[in-house]
């Protein structure tokens, strides 16, 4: 139902918790390289466990061919700095959640790219600089797919009186 970007992971862990994420919402899961790890990295897996099957994942050489892949979709950049807060949006189907990388976030560049929509933040207290990258993320897909009551997720077993 959703895009999830992740320019130049670096912590496999993170990747992984995104890919097991991107399984249980329908989300797809769009790695832009380098990435700072490989496939057969034993955390990525851990964390991933066996929801590898389950996700669709895209590794994309350069940010610009993920753009590319991903035309005609809005394209919303999470940042601590970003304009508006993650929950002001009305989520469409296909929208992008792009995020940077653990150490830095995202770029001034790729947060001036023409195809990014907007940038959002999710609100902190003061002087804390960052959430974790999969734990954002997670926040925000959950959102997007909140305000769509949940598509196509499992029906709540019936409660007995």
């Amino acid at each position: 139902m959703f895009n999830l970007l992740f320019v130049e992971p670096e912590i496999p862990g993170n990747t992984g918790n995104a890919i097991r994420l991107a399984a249980i919402t329908g989300s797809a899961l769009h790695l832009v390289e380098p990435l700072g790890f490989d496939f057969s990295d034993a955390k990525l897996r851990r964390a991933g466990l066996d929801y590898h099957d389950l996700a669709v994942v895209t590794v994309h050489p350069t940010l610009d061919a993920a753009f590319e892949a991903l035309a005609g979709q809005r394209v919303f950049a999470f940042t601590s700095g970003g304009a508006r807060r993650y929950d002001d949006v009305a989520y469409q189907p296909g929208d992008v959640l792009m995020f940077g990388r653990e150490s830095v976030g995202l770029a001034s560049e790729h947060l001036a790219h023409p195809a990014v929509t907007d940038t959002l933040r999710l609100p902190m207290l003061p002087a804390r600089r960052s959430m974790n990258l999969s734990n954002t993320a997670s926040v925000a897909v959950f959102e997007a797919w909140r305000q769509h009551d949940f598509a196509g997720a499992a029906p709540v077993p019936h409660q007995g009186s």
